[in-house]
């Protein structure tokens, strides 16, 4: 049974499933979208939406369809913990029981309680105006159980909530539909405390929508998805007030290469790290409406402007040795004879595969633990009908082989085990690189 068969069965086990993934996507067992990134303790939980697939009489064919959310957490941002379901549609008294719109949540702590924030549309009897609101579940802590609320917030219309509270302990909430709006929040955290602004000052072309605010050094930044052109980017402004006003900053993230229409993301200061938090379509690159939350490191200027984000598929964390390395999820590939490609195209959640086909062609997966217990031996999952021979180095891609595989003809995956040359302790980037035009491909390293 290979690896991502046995994931499979471990993640049937909701509450104790463990996913030791250290790349994007950091959930590859089911679709996640719009996470919000919360530092709880010395963990950090992911609050993210949930897509599925919309079918006959369950939700809108070919648009967003969520019933439910779950939380996620790690402490190393390597290895993430599913929760399980903290809110679904049919168990809020206030939700449209059919309306499979739990859209984009976010999630905040005050005085030992979690406070899970999340738009949806009502039932008729509790709001006559069609399009949605938002709505509360209360926690003791952050994976739950929540507790929603039998009312909706009043006098909020729109999408796509987001809290925040000032050094001054004041609670401010921003939500989106059609501009980007803020009011106070009341210290009970579920009701309003002042009027509703518009923020302004924002571009006035292309939809915005997804706010998410945070400080840093005394500046309020108000990050969101914007349209500039066809698609969202992420974008910033900003000011010395929770209120705005707020000047248009920048970029962080430019838009989809490969045409996701939508980006929404968080921002979070974790260990003496900042990190950007976001989706993409990576489990579904046909289709969308299918996202997977992805993370990225986030860097600031001097001045405290931002740093424009590139997308990585290796992500963030440290990947032990000695778990499976799911070298497709690469730092770096060479141009030529090298490709990523799905094991199972009608099962995107069995994962990615890596393909050589050419002398010389390599892939680069940094940040690798080998700890100080010296290691013996290398694991590679392949498969090449021909045969093949792989070297795997540290130190460059012409840096010392530590290793080198020769896999078998074979029409099946195999795998094959070789002993290491020399041990590197520590940190580690790794470069596997085929030494023969024979096409191999593989699944994944480890090192015993």
């Amino acid at each position: 049974m290979n690896r991502k068969s046995i994931f499979r069965i471990e993640m049937m086990l909701v509450f104790i499933g463990s996913i030791s993934f250290a790349q994007n996507p950091l959930i590859q067992d089911q679709y996640t979208a719009d996470p919000s990134a919360r530092v709880f303790g010395d963990r950090v939980y992911v609050f993210p939406s949930h897509d599925i697939l919309a079918t006959e009489g369950k939700g809108r064919k070919d648009w967003f369809c969520m019933e439910d959310y779950h939380v996620f957490s790690s402490a190393n941002l390597t290895d993430w913990t599913d929760h399980g379901m903290i809110v679904q549609q049919n168990k809020v008294l206030w939700v449209k029981p059919d309306g499979y719109s739990m859209w984009a949540p976010d999630c905040i702590e005050r005085n030992g309680k979690y406070y899970f924030y999340f738009p949806s549309t009502p039932k008729d009897t509790i709001n006559s105006k069609r399009g949605f609101t938002v709505g509360v579940a209360i926690a003791n802590q952050p994976e739950g159980p929540y507790i929603p609320e039998p009312n909706p917030i009043k006098g909020i219309s729109g999408i796509d909530p987001n809290v925040f509270i000032d050094k001054d302990g004041q609670a401010y909430l921003y939500w989106s539909g059609g501009n980007i709006f803020v009011a106070k929040l009341k210290e009970n955290m579920t009701e309003l405390e002042s009027e509703v602004k518009t923020i302004e000052n924002l571009p006035t072309k292309g939809l915005k929508e997804g706010p998410y605010l945070f400080e840093r050094n005394g500046i309020y930044y108000l990050t969101y998805p914007h349209v500039e052109n066809k698609i969202e980017r992420l974008e910033y402004a900003t000011g010395d007030n929770p209120l705005g006003p707020f000047k248009v900053a920048g970029v962080i993230m430019d838009e989809s290469p490969t045409g996701c229409w939508t980006n929404h993301h968080s921002i979070i200061e974790f260990k003496k790290q900042w990190y950007l938090f976001y989706h993409h379509n990576d489990l579904s690159p046909e289709f969308d409406k299918l996202r997977s939350i992805r993370a990225d490191y986030l860097y600031f200027n001097p001045d405290g402007s931002i740093q424009k984000v590139v997308p990585t598929l290796r992500g963030v964390g440290i990947t032990k040795a000695t778990n499976p390395i799911q070298i497709d999820r690469y730092s770096k590939i060479s141009d030529k004879g090298s490709s990523i490609s799905f094991l199972d195209n009608s099962n995107s959640f069995e994962g990615w595969k890596t393909t050589f086909n050419q002398s010389d062609a390599w892939i680069q997966y940094n940040s690798i633990d080998f700890g100080k217990k010296k290691l013996k031996s290398v694991s590679v999952r392949a498969m090449s009908e021909k045969g093949g021979v792989l070297q795997i180095r540290t130190k460059g891609i012409d840096g010392a082989v530590i290793a080198e595989v020769t896999v078998p003809k074979n029409s099946e995956w195999v795998e094959v085990k070789s002993p290491l040359l020399q041990f590197d302790s520590g940190v580690q980037d790794v470069f596997v690189v085929s030494k023969n035009d024979n096409q191999v491909e593989v699944d994944w390293v480890k090192f015993e």
